[in-house]
């Protein structure tokens, strides 16, 4: 907060750590979290949502440049293997970040066959930058029963697709969909093959969004532990999880308490049926907790050209992004905004009633009028426009007719009132 009236006599303003108290840290263990990797998905699982348009090369292109922007490490440009639009895309994805000289790397998806992870390797060679081969193969017994499935054979292709992508030069990340259901003894068959064959990431896939925060931290506890530490290899371990249970980014936090070093996510969660950890709301979150040091100012258009590209509307009440975020229309929460800014401070003013300060993401408090206002609303809404808040028979006249509605008026439903007024 800026330090008013110093070498006036009067008294600074206190800082934030003085008005508030931060139960969050009270034990001072910060949750056993600590800085990790992003690997954005947004332009591949997420455009696996069943209600999403595949957005143009345009504004993948510039989603890309926001990625970098906002600090995150690796952006999963797509699946090859899906199609000739598909290679296209990564192409011209991968030849941006050798070309615009980006700081974010790239990984493509496919599945543990030659044939998927021979484009990845040609568009590598032809662009010249690495792209890790993320090489996935289902690994729970209700998929291994439904495909006939035994673990010879699912050991067979992992090592032949493996070794391929290790002998073509691409690094290679060895993904397990469905980890949270899966043995753990065919994890350890899988795991340590991978780890054998040249793979140096795992990804544990909670990949129909099964597991609980509990679940997370023990099996991740157990990749690392039992698999990864034996080894003696450098060997990372991502987490990949999905909302179905509604624990998306309560996941993504447990996972890392647990020691995963890189989590995948989506612009605002989108992504195979209800959607994966949300991106956004994760960098927020480690942001606040002092573990992401990137801007987050640029969030705000990551979002919104996610969802103008995708088709996807951002609901109203939508954490940090919705248009209800940062919005108020109620009396007491617009009265208290309003004597913290008289205050002078415009950091109190932000932090009063939100836990998330709007400027952080390049957005700003607003009050508005509503049938749940005060007066202190109307005379705000008036002066931030312009009008004379001091005028008593106006403000009484918006005020009477805002009681009169069932809900929060419209820009131009106040003018309305004060153009009768005039």
């Amino acid at each position: 907060m800026e330090n008013r009236g110093e070498g006036n006599g009067q008294t600074a303003n206190p800082e934030p750590s003085e008005l508030i108290h931060d139960w969050n840290e009270s034990d001072g263990s910060g949750g056993g979290l600590r800085r990790v990797e992003f690997d954005d998905e947004t332009l591949r699982d997420g455009l696996q949502s069943p209600s999403v348009d595949d957005p143009p090369i345009e504004t993948k292109l510039r989603l890309l440049h926001l990625m970098d922007e906002l600090g995150i490490h690796t952006a999963d440009i797509g699946l090859p293997g899906a199609g000739p639009r598909a290679v296209a895309d990564v192409s011209a994805l991968a030849r941006e970040i050798a070309d615009a000289g980006l700081t974010i790397t790239a990984n493509c998806a496919a599945r543990t066959m030659v044939r998927d992870v021979e484009p990845i390797a040609r568009i590598s060679q032809e662009t010249g930058i690495p792209i890790e081969a993320c090489t996935f193969i289902g690994s729970s017994p209700i998929r291994q029963y439904t495909e006939d499935w035994t673990l010879d054979r699912m050991l067979r292709t992992s090592e032949e697709a493996v070794r391929f992508a290790v002998a073509e030069g691409l690094p290679v990340m060895f993904v397990t969909e469905d980890t949270t259901r899966a043995r753990p003894e065919t994890l350890e068959a899988l795991y340590r093959g991978a780890i054998e064959w040249g793979a140096r990431r795992l990804c544990i896939a909670d990949t129909v969004g099964h597991a609980t925060p509990w679940g997370v931290r023990a099996l991740v506890r157990f990749v690392r532990e039992t698999i990864v530490e034996p080894s003696g290899e450098d060997v990372k371990i991502d987490w990949h999880g999905h909302r179905d249970r509604g624990f998306g980014l309560a996941n993504a936090l447990a996972a890392i308490q647990a020691g995963a070093d890189r989590i995948h996510g989506t612009a605002l969660g989108i992504g195979e049926r209800v959607g994966n950890v949300e991106m956004d709301l994760l960098l927020v979150n480690l942001k606040l907790m002092g573990l992401h040091d990137a801007d987050l100012s640029p969030l705000r258009e990551y979002c919104e050209l996610t969802a103008e590209g995708t088709g996807v509307e951002i609901p109203p009440g939508y954490p940090v992004f919705g248009r209800d975020a940062f919005r108020t229309g109620t009396g007491v929460h617009a009265a208290a905004i309003i004597k913290a800014e008289e205050k002078g401070d415009e950091e109190l003013a932000d932090r009063i009633y939100s836990g998330i300060p709007a400027a952080m993401v390049g957005r700003a408090q607003e009050i508005e009028i509503s049938p749940m206002s005060g007066l202190s609303n109307v005379k705000y809404w008036l002066r931030t426009r312009g009008f004379d808040p001091d005028d008593e028979a106006l403000t009484r006249r918006i005020f009477e007719y805002a009681k009169r509605q069932d809900h929060t008026l419209s820009e131009s439903e106040v003018r309305g009132v004060i153009a009768t007024h005039e």
